[in-house]
């Protein structure tokens, strides 16, 4: 099992509705891929010194070879999907590998 973790700095003048936008249309289109079993959404509770809300997405895949192919297939289509927040949001992008879940 592979964990695609999006850990995101939004901008607090446009943070509820990129909240709403997340929730009711990305994190659908990225399940609609067919590429993620699921997505988790946490608000990470540590103040930024450069302000805004940060929050983490972590979306599970069967292995890194399905991850692949959403890189090839999808991403840079749902990428293009959120051009609009492009000037309000930070992120990075980090791939983790389950070694136990209990």
């Amino acid at each position: 099992m592979i964990i695609y973790n999006v850990t995101i700095n939004v901008n607090e003048a446009i943070h509820v509705e990129w909240l709403s936008w997340m929730k009711n249309k990305h994190i659908p289109q990225m399940l609609a891929t067919g590429k993620f079993t699921n997505a988790l959404m946490t608000k990470v509770l540590v103040e930024e010194p450069m302000g805004g809300v940060t929050y983490s997405v972590q979306y599970k895949a069967e292995s890194k070879e399905v991850l692949e192919k959403y890189y090839q297939e999808d991403e840079e289509n749902l990428r293009e999907m959120s051009k609009r927040f492009k000037d309000h949001v930070v992120f990075f992008k980090t791939e983790l590998e389950v070694i136990t879940e209990q």
